[in-house]
């Protein structure tokens, strides 16, 4: 049995978020729930992630924003590079009917995030508002697409949030084996050349973790977030001398 829940507060158009603090605790149904309600402008967005605060809500429900605790986040110099992937990206580095497009098919991404079968999910999060507010944030230059693709057809890829020097990773998909882990090395590779140093993965995930992505305190990933998210962003750009920065 739960403990009696405090009142979830509603948000009004700029309204300001709440602290953090104010989250529902590891004890309720919703662990990480800050509040409800608000839009989903590039403003509301843009003033969430510069404090650790992201959507995330099912059909039917209003707009919940949350700030889980743990945080689970990848330190771009402990990803953990497996032998068969390491092979993968050998070959597809090399290959001229392969290669790491950014920003190129945003809206294909994030279309294809949200129509991707998960483990244990029915449906998706990635609703149609959803996907027309991170376009939107999109063209305001603050989501951006990784994409894999093999003979101009698009295989895989996953879309995130890139505020100042702090990345947000969001969502993932994949057409053929390993498009997805694909991107998410360039993302790494990316963010090594220019100096970014963690990826947010917001919740624990056994596929994340195996990549190298642990879990760190509320307060540590908002002690970081602080320090990285006024630093100037970077032009988002692939460039294949990337690959360097995996050893590739």
């Amino acid at each position: 049995m739960y403990p009696p829940l405090q009142p979830l507060l509603w948000l009004e158009p700029e309204q300001p978020f709440p602290p953090t603090h104010e989250t529902w605790g590891p004890e309720s149904p919703a662990p990480g729930l800050l509040c409800a309600g608000r839009d989903l402008s590039h403003e509301s967005l843009h003033t969430a992630y510069s404090h650790g605060i992201f959507p995330w809500y099912s059909e039917g429900q209003p707009i919940l924003w949350w700030s889980p605790n743990p945080r689970m986040v990848l330190h771009v110099d402990e990803f953990r590079l497996h032998p068969s992937l390491k092979k993968t990206l050998k070959k597809f580095s090399r290959s001229p009917s392969c290669n790491i497009r950014i920003d190129t098919a945003f809206a294909e991404v994030i279309e294809a995030c949200s129509s991707s079968p998960r483990d244990g999910q029915s449906g998706t999060w990635i609703l149609p508002e959803m996907r027309a507010a991170y376009t939107d944030f999109h063209r305001a230059g603050f989501a951006h697409s990784i994409e894999t693709w093999v003979d101009d057809q698009l295989v895989g890829g996953l879309y995130g949030i890139n505020i100042g020097h702090a990345v947000f990773g969001e969502s993932m998909f994949h057409r053929v084996t390993d498009g997805s882990k694909i991107a998410l090395a360039a993302l790494v590779a990316f963010c090594r050349e220019y100096k970014l140093p963690l990826i947010d993965c917001q919740q624990n995930t056994r596929h994340l973790a195996s990549f190298g992505a642990r879990e760190i305190t509320r307060e540590s990933f908002e002690t970081h977030l602080q320090k990285l998210h006024s630093l100037p962003s970077p032009t988002w750009h692939f460039n294949p001398e990337m690959w360097h920065q995996l050893g590739i």
